[in-house]
């Protein structure tokens, strides 16, 4: 069963890479284009000889040379492989979780079991540490603090999923002594509590540079929040449905037996 919930995760990961690449290049990469233009008139205007080459976050070339891939292919083929292989990434740790919760949420099943599990796997995963340290286009943030931005980004991300799954445990045990739906509540305050506290704790994002369009940020970040948002939500609708035809009827010849 579990290699059959796999290749359905995986398969899944597919279809909603092909949907998050369709959504990225109608609304992100527009944002995208607007922000390297902006950064390729900033450097024109203050050059600085001693600025180290390479390549930003948006996949820019600072330096003189040549890019070794036009912005074409970055924002086709590029953008549909990142997507992709993080769909399928995605689909295989999405169909290990639900493998391990399926039957232990109470009487869910399957499609409610994946509809649970894709909505916290969007705010653990995304939506929180996006409200600290969100997505930032071509032309904003110091391409020398890369890594350590990564770092703290991704440990927020592993935080955030240590104390979701600390939320779930500690309301499955108040659930016989305040009821499920206080239950849920006091997990979720609890949940908030620590997740804001850590927020608080962590250093501030950097700052936008001067001049830099304010509706082309706001719009690129919204733009990469609903890339997620589609992602999150294709597993939680569909894969439920193709979930439900392995471990659903199993269980169902079981009974009739």
């Amino acid at each position: 069963m579990m290699r059959n919930l796999l290749v359905r995760g995986m398969l899944v990961g597919v279809v909603a890479g092909l949907l998050a690449w369709a959504f990225a290049w109608v609304f992100g990469e527009p944002e995208v284009r607007h922000a390297i233009t902006f950064e390729e008139a900033h450097s024109a205007h203050d050059h600085n000889p001693a600025a180290m080459p390479g390549m930003d976050m948006g996949g820019h070339d600072h330096g003189d040379e040549s890019e070794p891939v036009s912005r074409g292919v970055q924002s086709t083929v590029g953008l549909l492989t990142g997507v992709g292989v993080y769909g399928i990434a995605i689909g295989g740790l999405f169909a290990l979780v639900f493998a391990l919760a399926y039957g232990r949420l109470g009487p869910l099943g399957a499609r409610a079991t994946a509809g649970v599990l894709g909505l916290v796997g969007f705010v653990a995963v995304v939506l929180v540490p996006f409200l600290k340290y969100p997505a930032q286009p071509p032309a904003v943030g110091d391409p020398d603090t890369i890594t350590e931005r990564t770092v703290q980004y991704f440990g927020l991300i592993a935080v955030s999923i240590v104390a979701a799954v600390a939320a779930a445990v500690v309301a499955r045990r108040l659930v016989p002594r305040l009821g499920t739906a206080n239950a849920i509540l006091a997990s979720v305050g609890g949940y908030i509590v620590v997740m804001a506290l850590i927020a608080l704790a962590l250093p501030s994002p950097e700052t936008v540079p001067e001049g830099f369009d304010a509706t082309v940020l706001w719009r690129f970040r919204i733009a990469s929040l609903g890339v997620q948002a589609v992602i999150w939500s294709t597993f939680g609708l569909l894969f439920g449905v193709v979930a439900a035809k392995v471990v659903e009827r199993p269980r169902d010849v079981a009974l009739a037996a």
